[in-house]
């Protein structure tokens, strides 16, 4: 990622409701959410709302699949990874113990796997 694709994905994140969309999203995946859910966990009009779900599918944050007639978004993780790779890229000038923190941050969430015997 590049300092031009990092700058329109935080511009789309810098928005309530586009930052509660990913997040919802993020929270839903694999499987993804319609459209109209999303607008109800949010308590969003779904006319507001695709236009906040166009600008974070521009910025890569997020997919839309058809599925029969309904069209389900899914959060990007690819993309997100990257983002957050290159926020946190060369964070600790080479003293692995400044990120740390962030990385015990992140374990509860995602622990490590363990490599198969």
């Amino acid at each position: 990622m590049d300092s031009e694709e990092a700058l329109a994905c935080l511009g789309a994140l810098a928005q309530a409701t586009r930052l509660e969309t990913f997040r919802l999203l993020v929270r839903h995946e694999p499987a993804g959410l319609p459209a109209g859910e999303i607008a109800r966990h949010l308590a969003v009009p779904q006319n507001t709302l695709s236009t906040h779900l166009a600008i974070l599918a521009r910025a890569g944050l997020l997919r839309p699949a058809r599925q029969g007639r309904a069209i389900l978004y899914r959060a990007e993780l690819d993309r997100l990874r990257a983002m957050m790779l290159f926020l946190a890229q060369d964070c600790c000038a080479g003293r692995a113990e400044l990120c740390a923190p962030l990385i015990a941050a992140l374990l509860p969430c995602c622990p490590p796997q363990k490599a198969a015997p």
